[in-house]
């Protein structure tokens, strides 16, 4: 049985309890032995190596070098990361090698909560979203500052809300990506700015593959 860890705290408006508690079913469902902490503790103290997949979902805080410097080495030598919205894209805001690692950064949401905008499929044959279509989002959309490495699955394009933004005409801004960090794979959806959006059937199964497939 492959293990995974999720360790979830943070600013509580994106219920990180809750929304641990729906990613822990899921791996649960597809045989992950899953552990839940609310300490950043546990990553100094626990053998990050001894996991198949670690789930961020910790948004905003700061996070100690020897908090860091473990996740760092262990994804390096071939755990898994994977996560979504703030709680991977949004996490330890001064920690630039967590930003790295994780491929891209939150900056903004224009519009704020509540936007309507659609998420459109790049690639419908890869493992990550193997026969999904375009769907529609009622949420916060996420502007994002990303890595030009990594590999994009899914997108949304903005500007849907007016705001500064809005001269630079259309872009279409990664939802889904997909990157390595030395030996491991990592995973990153921004959708979920709370319990229900991450309940969606679409957002539910992106989880789902994201995580079977990021896993050692």
């Amino acid at each position: 049985m492959k293990k995974a860890l999720i360790f979830q705290g943070g600013w509580e408006g994106h219920e990180p309890a809750e929304v641990a508690g729906i990613l822990a079913d899921i791996l649960q469902e597809e045989k992950f032995e899953t552990k839940i902490t609310g300490s950043l503790q546990t990553l100094e103290r626990d053998d990050l190596s001894g996991y198949d997949l670690i789930v961020p979902n910790w948004t905003q805080g700061e996070i100690d070098d020897e908090q860091l410097m473990p996740l760092l080495e262990a994804v390096a030598s071939g755990t898994g990361l994977a996560g979504l919205h703030g709680g991977l894209g949004d996490s330890f805001r001064r920690a630039t090698d967590y930003q790295f690692m994780v491929g891209g950064q939150w900056v903004a949401h224009p519009g704020n909560d509540g936007v309507e905008y659609i998420v459109r499929i790049n690639d419908p044959g890869h493992p990550l979203t193997h026969g999904m279509k375009d769907f529609t989002v009622v949420s916060e959309q996420y502007y994002m500052h990303v890595d030009p490495a990594v590999n994009v699955h899914a997108v949304t394009t903005f500007p849907v809300a007016d705001g500064p933004h809005a001269g630079n005409g259309k872009v279409d801004m990664p939802v889904v990506w997909t990157k390595k960090w030395g030996s491991g794979k990592v995973f990153y959806c921004s959708l979920g700015h709370a319990a229900d959006i991450v309940r969606m059937p679409e957002v539910t199964a992106m989880m789902r593959n994201g995580f079977n497939w990021a896993a050692r």
